[in-house]
C-alpha cells in the first residue's frame, strides 16, 4: 500500500533553485596568467554575484576532482585532490565562504560507482590477484577463448557509452577481466567489500565536515550488482553486446547500502541529496528511495521526459528520434506531479543538465523566430511544477544545440559521442543515408550541445576565457547575439518584454512568493487532451492561493477558453509581454508559444 500522508513539511532544500555548473565550460578565471581556455574553480568565485542575482541559492559543481579527463572528470583518479585545471582545495574553500558570504551553498558530485583506473585503489588493485585491495574492484576471470586466443568477457554486457564495445576490460597483467560499465578507464567498485563502503563514508565526510551542503550522487542506484553475473537478453541481434541494465540497476544491496550512507554519514548533517538513478520509473521502487521517510535520498532525478524522443522497440535506445505529442509530456509531467504527491515523496524539476541537449531545441523550437518565446515558455513550465528546481548553465539565457555543419570528427568531445560515430562509420559509407542520420542524432540529442562554453558577452570567446587563450570546446557560433551581458542589460522598460534572463529572474521571484502553491501545492490537469495547449492548476493546501498556468506549444496563435470552474481574477504575467490578458475575457489568446499565470479565487 502506498502511504498517503502527503507530507508537506518545509524544508530548506525543497525551496531552493539548484543551478549545475559543468565547471570546464562555465568560466575561465582570472588573472590572465590562469586564462588557458578552461574554466575553473577561479571562474565560479567570479561570477557568485551573478547567480545570487538571478536567484540562485545552491551551486551544484560538476566534478572538479583529480582525473584524467576520460569522461570529463567522472573518472576520479582522487576524491581530496583538486584538478590542477580547475584549482586548489584552497580555491574550493574560499567558494564555499564566498558563497556563504551570498547567501549560497555549495554542493558536490559524488561519483563512487567507479573510480578511474589512475586511482590508486585500483593501481594496487590491478597489481596482483594477491593484493590487499584486489576485492574494491569487480574482477573475473574469462568465460574462455575464442578461436583466435582472445579471452571472452564473462558475460554479454554493453558498455553504457559504447554499446557496441564489452562492459568488461582483459587485464594482460594477471589474466582477469574487470568490470567497466561505462568506459574502460572507469572501473566499477566492489560494494559488497566493507572496506570500499568504508572508503566512500570517509570521502563523504571529508567534504561535508569542508562546508559543503550536500551531493549529488552519479548513477548511484547501479552500486548493487547481481552478483551471478548472468548474461542479457539478447535486445540486438546485430549486437554482439547486450543492454544489462536489469542486472546492476537496484540492485539485491541497493537500499541496504543507501540505508548505511544514510545511518553512517547523513543523518548527521543537514544535507540536500539529490541521486541519478536511471533505468528506474517503477513508482514502489523509486520511492524506496526518495520517500520521506525511506532515509535514503532527498530526491531523485526522473528522465520519462527526457526519453520522450526515443525508439525503444529495441530496448533503451538514445540515439533514435521519434516526434511525440504535446500530450505525452503532459502524461509524463503530470503523473510525477501527482504521484510523488500521493507517496510522499518529492521531485527534482529539471529540463537540462550536462547530459542532455538543450532544452530548448528539444521541446520547443530553436530557430531565430521562436528560440526566446520557447525558452521563456520552458521557464514558465519549470517554475510552476512542484520540486526543488535544477537550472542549468546557460539555460536562463535560452542557449541552444551547435549547429549540424559542425564536423563531427573535430567538434564533438564527449566519449558517447565519439563512440557512437565511430560506430556509425563503420556501419555506414561516406556519403550514405546512414551517416546522415547518425550526424544528425548527434546534433539533437548528444551530450556536447550541453558542454559548450557558457556565452558571457559579445568578446572574442564569447567572454569565457580571453581572447590569446583557445577554448577547450568550440563555442557556439550564436554567441554575439545570445549572451548574458545582452539580456541582463535588455530594455524591457522600453520594448515592453523581457529577455529570457530577466524572466527566469522573475518567475523565480513569483516562484518563492507564492510557493505554498508552487512548491508544495496540489496540481490539477486542465484541458488535457489539448495537443496545443498545457494547462493546469497549481493550488495551496488551504486553497488559499490558487493559480492556472497556461502555454501555447505550438508556432501560432491559439484560441483557448478557461475551463469552466475556473475564476481567473488577473493575469499575472506573461512570457511575452508585460501586459497580460484581461481578467473578464473567458477566451483568451495565446501568442506562439506564449505561457500565462492567473490568479484564482
Amino acid at each position: 500500500m502506498c502511504p498517503k500522508s502527503y507530507d508537506t513539511s518545509a524544508k530548506w532544500w525543497k525551496e531552493a533553485v539548484v543551478y549545475q555548473v559543468y565547471p570546464a565550460s562555465f568560466n575561465n578565471g582570472k588573472p590572465v596568467t590562469r586564462a588557458n581556455g578552461w574554466g575553473d574553480v577561479a571562474g565560479i568565485i567570479d561570477k557568485v554575484p551573478y547567480l545570487r542575482s538571478l536567484g540562485i541559492d545552491i551551486v551544484w559543481l560538476s566534478p572538479i576532482y583529480m582525473s584524467p579527463q576520460v569522461d570529463m572528470g567522472y573518472d576520479i583518479a582522487d576524491y581530496k585532490s583538486i584538478d590542477p585545471r580547475y584549482g586548489t582545495l584552497s580555491d574550493v574553500d574560499l567558494l564555499i565562504r564566498t558563497l556563504r558570504d551570498h547567501d549560497m551553498k555549495l554542493m558536490m558530485d559524488l561519483v563512487v560507482n567507479h573510480t578511474s583506473d589512475q586511482h590508486l585503489w585500483f593501481v594496487e588493485s590491478a597489481s596482483s590477484k594477491d593484493s590487499p585491495k584486489r576485492d574494491w574492484y569487480i574482477w573475473r576471470p574469462a568465460k574462455g577463448f575464442d578461436e583466435a586466443g582472445n579471452p571472452v568477457p564473462p558475460n554479454n554486457w554493453a558498455q553504457i557509452l559504447g554499446d557496441a564495445l564489452s562492459a568488461w576490460t582483459w587485464h594482460e597483467a594477471t589474466q582477469e577481466f574487470y568490470l567497466t560499465l561505462h568506459t574502460p578507464e572507469q572501473v566499477d567498485l566492489n560494494w559488497e567489500n566493507p572496506e570500499v563502503v568504508t572508503a566512500v563514508y570517509d570521502v563523504m565526510e571529508f567534504w561535508l565536515r569542508r562546508g559543503i551542503c550536500g551531493f549529488r550522487m552519479d548513477v548511484i542506484n547501479l552500486i548493487s550488482k547481481d552478483q551471478s553475473f548472468p548474461d542479457a537478453p539478447i535486445i540486438d541481434p546485430a549486437s554482439k553486446y547486450q543492454p544489462g541494465e536489469r542486472f546492476y540497476t537496484n540492485g539485491p544491496r541497493f537500499h541496504e547500502f543507501m540505508h548505511g550512507i544514510y545511518d553512517n554519514i547523513l543523518s548527521k548533517y543537514d544535507t540536500i541529496t539529490v541521486g541519478e538513478t536511471p533505468y528506474v520509473t517503477d513508482m514502489k521502487e523509486i520511492i524506496k528511495t526518495v520517500g520521506s521517510t525511506a532515509e535514503e535520498l532527498n530526491m531523485a532525478f526522473n528522465f520519462d521526459h527526457m526519453e520522450i524522443e526515443d525508439i525503444k522497440t529495441k530496448g533503451e535506445s538514445k540515439w533514435s528520434l521519434r516526434d511525440w505529442k504535446l500530450t505525452e509530456l503532459k502524461g509524463i509531467l503530470s503523473r510525477w506531479q501527482k504521484r510523488m504527491k500521493e507517496w510522499d515523496g518529492w521531485n527534482a524539476i529539471f529540463l537540462e543538465c550536462h547530459d542532455q541537449a538543450r532544452s530548448v531545441s528539444r521541446y520547443t523550437n530553436d530557430t531565430d523566430e521562436f528560440r526566446e518565446r520557447g525558452a521563456k515558455l520552458l521557464a514558465l513550465l519549470e517554475t510552476t511544477l512542484g520540486g526543488t528546481i535544477f537550472l542549468y548553465q546557460g539555460q536562463e539565457i535560452g542557449m541552444r544545440n551547435f549547429p549540424l555543419e559542425w564536423d563531427p570528427e573535430t567538434e564533438y568531445k564527449d566519449i558517447e559521442s565519439v563512440n557512437f560515430w565511430k560506430k556509425s562509420k563503420e556501419l555506414h559509407s561516406p556519403g550514405s543515408q546512414g551517416l546522415a542520420e547518425a550526424r544528425k542524432l548527434l546534433q539533437k540529442k548528444a551530450r556536447d550541445h550541453a558542454r559548450t562554453p557558457m556565452q558571457w558577452s559579445a568578446a572574442p570567446h564569447a567572454g569565457f576565457t580571453v581572447p590569446d587563450a583557445t577554448p577547450w570546446m568550440r563555442v557556439n557560433d550564436d554567441y554575439k547575439t545570445i549572451n548574458v551581458e545582452a539580456q541582463m542589460s535588455f530594455p524591457c522598460q522600453i520594448k515592453g518584454e523581457l529577455s529570457v534572463w530577466q524572466y527566469w529572474q522573475q518567475v523565480l521571484q513569483h516562484r518563492k512568493l507564492y510557493k505554498d502553491a508552487f512548491i508544495y501545492g496540489d496540481f490539477e490537469d486542465l484541458d488535457f487532451h489539448n495537443e496545443k495547449v498545457f494547462a493546469y492548476l497549481r493550488s495551496s493546501g488551504d486553497r488559499k492561493e490558487s493559480w492556472l498556468v497556461a502555454m501555447n506549444w505550438t508556432t501560432s496563435a491559439v484560441e483557448w477558453t478557461v475551463p469552466p470552474g475556473v475564476h481567473v481574477t488577473r493575469w499575472e504575467s506573461s512570457s511575452l509581454q508585460t501586459a497580460p490578458p484581461v481578467a473578464s475575457q473567458p477566451t483568451i489568446t495565446l501568442q506562439a508559444f506564449q505561457g500565462v499565470i492567473g490568479c484564482c479565487s
